[in-house]
């Protein structure tokens, strides 16, 4: 095959800018994508200064994405030609050292994911590489250096301490630790030379910024040696830049921090990590950044462009609060002094706030929610007063207690003041809070010198019923109880709840949004009981118009990206849904039509992840409850909107709509696929569906939803062959390894034996080069449950023996050591209790009824018999199917085009064998029974091979 030619994949890049082309030069760009040196075109078209910027930016970006997903597969193997990677790896520095600062960033990411893989032992000439291009002075060579190192550096902030972490990064202080000092000090000389030359001090500074955020990587996981030795000279270099200031690098826009905000800002998260971390390596040169850091913020503006640095300087206090330096704090002069100078000027609303609640309310919210990722300046102040209270409980209370009176009564006085209002309450919720809130319940522990409900009845319940309080007061009445929701009583909850879904009625954006966020934990939330605290009737009555309301903010501007930009509404409707479950099959045709048409919308540019996440979670909701009893409307009605998406390619979509098919089959109980699923079935099983990495698990899901309903089309049309061969593709990766023996044992347990029966020695086959060649956990366990599977499934012409026999296949007599060394030792083990029932059943089955242990294995038949009664100790219950569905917390999971699982629709683990509930007396039955057929076999084989222990334990069974 050719290699792409660059000026015709130019072409592609461009037609890919222009909405009117971009769907098929995308395509057009896809097919070129299987050529051979795609990635080095991309990069040729990146370097090339006679292509227009945007060009070079498109090529760089899809450079960058298809490293990510093409570079190595789950098991780290290449996936590109050999010589492809060696070019990409010696081209990539010299490239990134070189090109503009916007592609700099696209080309570090793609760095970073090589490095993933292959940093450092396949990569290993990486670092001198880097070195060796650093120049005394020329900043922009220098800049592409750096960014090259902190995008591979960075990767260890996260990480977790291991052998092989820490020899990556002594490989790399051997070698980067020294050169990055002498730029350190170079840097510094630059800026000193440059004081005349605004442009020369801004690109220096530049470099500093680089240079701190490489020290942090540097450090995150232990304090270099060599940093060490000098702690003295660079916290002397630290501190200056901390105090540093220059006209010339200030901004002229009050909103947008310059690069000084940003250097001072990497600077306080370098001294958090090392107050934490290297305390007694660091705590002598803390004094001066304390006080400084003090004077700071006493004097600093209240313009945005600070935000950044005072709510790290407030992180850095608040980290110095858990330290012995924290004693100075612990002074009623002193702290009267940081409430009045540094707490209330932070907390108070700013103008800037108040444009932000009027021009970009959804914004406001993200900034303003618990557990946001945005650093804000309240949220800073909030969390340091919260941690002196922690110390100082008392002093604390009482000080910011006379504050908090104070601004009451100016509201008091007059309702215009309503600011005064706002601070007072925000100072109350910070020192009324202890220790973290959860994204769950809330605040769970609370300052006993303060009285919640007192404050709520007093100050809070009013604001939320009257028409008149100031729509910020109002969003502060609901957000006060969206964050002691945990503290309020079922009572007033159920007082509380009906005023909050009045509020879904506001015209102001906020204050609908937060009332939304606010009903969702409230339905979300249940008693010690395990019951909801707001009332099942009350929701289902109102779930009409409740739902159509909140369908009718979501749709109110019918812009794609506008829909989904208010994730918070359609979690929402997701709750009501979950919450009132078969209460709404009344009203399933509403909320059908407008999913439906949402997801119509949207499909053409799925801009929020989280929205869409809710709105596939909250169809799976429908479908459980609703489908059940009319599944052929259901399938009828969905089957159109699905097929669409599969059908134009949306790759966000794919995975949910295929969960969502498997869910529709499951709630049809009619048993056979309908023609509509006949077509999808056969798409299901061509390897192009299977491509793509995040489509895995819900194909696997959905084919194993369908396997049971056409048993006899597969056999009829040959398709036990394309199965097993998406089987051969999952065994052998270890991303793919469970997902390959739910489709095994779904095949296995519904397809007859005689049409699986010349595939049995290649399964095995495959599953045993796994065990030997490359087995994790995981894999043993999977498979371990996989033999007992077989093994109990004696009465379907399987069983133990049929196991041996089709390893002799395999390798004469394989069967003793997997046996002797996995099997038995390690059954133990299984976590899942159906599969310690499965053992059980297997087990005992293999003593009444296994010839080749009567006559072959003659010690196993006691080693079996042994295990069995080590497994009847502690009997395994399989857990009756928890009907709660589990709360996925946004946050933790990753988004992207990969797998997201959807809770409403997740498959409950079958039990094979619900007819046994009493498992310890079902197998004294079975061998009683067995031995009475078999003529006293049983028993002459305990007398034989069982030693007076075991005989003794057994015979509470016998």
């Amino acid at each position: 095959m050719a290699s792409p030619d660059i000026s015709a994949l130019s072409q592609l890049l461009e037609a890919s800018l222009d909405p009117r082309q971009n769907k098929q030069a995308e395509a057009a760009i896809s097919h070129e994508q299987a050529k051979p040196g795609f990635s080095l075109a991309l990069l040729h078209i990146v370097a090339s200064d006679a292509v227009a910027p945007s060009v070079r930016l498109s090529s760089a970006l899809y450079f960058k994405n298809f490293v990510k997903r093409h570079w190595v597969d789950e098991d780290g193997q290449y996936l590109l030609p050999q010589p492809e990677v060696t070019a990409i790896k010696s081209e990539l520095i010299g490239l990134m050292v070189a090109v503009p600062p916007n592609l700099q960033a696209q080309l570090g990411e793609a760095i970073s994911a090589i490095a993933d893989s292959d940093f450092w032992e396949r990569w290993d000439t990486l670092v001198d590489d880097l070195i060796s291009r650093l120049t005394p002075d020329n900043a922009t060579v220098n800049n592409g250096v750096l960014r090259v190192a902190h995008s591979i550096f960075k990767r260890w902030r996260p990480l977790f301490r291991s052998d092989d972490l820490f020899t990556e990064i002594n490989h790399v202080l051997s070698k980067f630790s020294g050169p990055f000092l002498g730029l350190m000090e170079n840097t510094d000389a630059a800026i000193s030379s440059s004081q005349g030359n605004p442009a020369a001090l801004k690109t220096a500074f530049g470099t500093l910024d680089l240079v701190v955020k490489l020290f942090y990587d540097l450090s995150c996981q232990d304090l270099p040696p060599v940093f060490e030795d000098n702690i003295v000279a660079i916290s002397s270099l630290l501190h200056k830049y901390l105090v540093y200031d220059s006209p010339a690098l200030h901004s002229d826009d009050d909103s947008e921090s310059g690069p000084q905000e940003y250097v001072k800002a990497g600077i306080f998260e370098i001294l958090m990590l090392y107050v934490h971390k290297y305390e007694d390596a660091f705590g002598a040169q803390l004094g001066p950044f304390i006080e400084s850091t003090w004077n700071f913020l006493m004097s600093v503006g209240l313009e945005t462009k600070y935000d950044i640095v005072v709510s790290k300087a407030l992180q850095f206090l608040t980290a110095v609060a858990g330290t012995p330096h924290a004693e100075s704090f612990n002074n009623q002069a002193v702290l009267v002094q940081i409430i009045e100078k540094v707490i209330l000027p932070n907390l108070t609303l700013r103008e800037s706030d108040e444009e932000l609640f009027e021009d970009e309310p959804i914004e406001f919210i993200r900034r303003d929610l618990e557990g946001s990722d945005n650093d804000t300046r309240r949220r800073a102040a909030t969390n340091f007063l919260r941690h002196l209270m922690s110390r100082y409980e008392d002093l604390v209370t009482t000080t910011a207690k006379t504050y908090i009176d104070h601004y009451l009564q100016e509201y008091a006085k007059n309702n215009a003041n309503w600011k005064s209002k706002d601070t007072a309450v925000y100072l109350f919720s910070a020192i009324a809070a202890k220790g973290t809130a959860t994204a769950a319940q809330g605040v769970m522990s609370v300052n006993p010198n303060v009285d919640i409900l007192a404050f709520f009845q007093n100050n809070i319940a009013a604001d939320l019923e009257s028409p008149d309080a100031s729509p910020i007061l109002k969003v502060d009445s609901i957000k006060f109880i969206y964050v002691f929701r945990s503290q309020l009583s079922p009572e007033l909850w159920r007082a509380a709840f009906p005023l909050l879904v009045r509020q879904l009625g506001n015209n102001n954006y906020v204050i609908h949004t937060y009332a939304a966020i606010a009903v969702e934990r409230a339905l979300f939330m249940t008693d010690s009981n395990r019951q909801p605290i707001i009332p099942k009737a009350d929701v289902v009555g109102t779930s009409k118009d409740l739902l159509s309301h909140l369908f009718k903010l979501i749709t109110k501007n019918t812009a794609p990206e506008k829909i989904q930009e208010n994730e918070f509404l359609m979690k929402c409707v997701m709750r009501v849904l979950i919450f009132i479950r078969e209460g709404m099959l009344p009203i399933t045709d509403i909320v059908m039509h407008n999913f439906i048409n949402i997801t119509k919308v949207i499909r053409h540019n799925p801009s929020n992840p989280r929205f869409q996440y809710y709105l596939f979670e909250g169809l799976g909701a429908l479908i459980r409850f609703a489908a059940p009893s009319q599944s052929a409307k259901f399938e009828q009605v969905l089957y159109d909107p699905f097929s669409a998406i599969l059908q134009e390619g949306v790759e966000e979509f794919i995975p949910y709509v295929f969960q969502l098919f498997a869910a529709l089959l499951e709630a049809n109980p009619a048993g056979q696929l309908t023609d509509l699923y006949q077509q999808l079935f056969g798409i299901v099983i061509m390897p192009p569906a299977w491509d793509t990495r995040g489509n895995v698990p819900a194909l696997v899901r959905l084919l194993t939803a369908m396997i049971p309903r056409n048993v006899d089309g597969i056999v009829a049309r040959n398709q036990v062959e394309p199965i097993l061969g998406i089987f051969q593709k999952l065994v052998s990766s270890k991303a793919h390894e469970v997902l390959s023996f739910e489709l095994i044992e779904t095949l296995i347990a519904h397809i007859p034996p005689t049409a699986l029966q010349q595939y049995f020695v290649t399964i095995l086959q495959l599953m045993l080069t796994r065990l030997s060649g490359m087995k994790t956990e995981v894999f043993q366990q999977r498979f371990i449950a996989f033999y007992h599977f077989i093994s109990a499934r004696q009465d379907q012409g399987l069983g133990a023996d049929f196991f041996i026999a089709v390893t002799d296949q395999v390798q004469h007599d394989v069967f003793k050591a997997i046996y002797l060394t996995i099997i038995l030792p390690e059954t133990q083990k299984l976590s899942r209790p159906v599969d310690r029932k499965t053992a059980v059943v297997s087990y005992t089955k293999t003593l009444t009824d296994s010839q080749a242990f009567v006559d072959r294995y003659p010690k196993g038949w006691g080693l079996t018999t042994q295990r069995l009664i080590e497994l009847l100790v502690n009997p395994p219950v399989p857990s009756a199917n928890d009907d709660i569905i589990p709360d996925a917390d946004m946050d933790e999971l990753s988004f992207g085009v990969g797998f997201t699982q959807l809770n409403t629709c997740k498959k409950p683990p079958r039990d094979p064998y619900p007819e046994i509930t009493d498992v310890k007396a079902w197998v004294g039955r079975y061998l009683k029974d067995a031995n009475t057929k078999t003529n006293g076999k049983i028993v002459n084989l305990v007398q034989e091979r069982l030693g007076p222990d075991v005989k003794q334990a057994l015979a509470e069974y016998l």
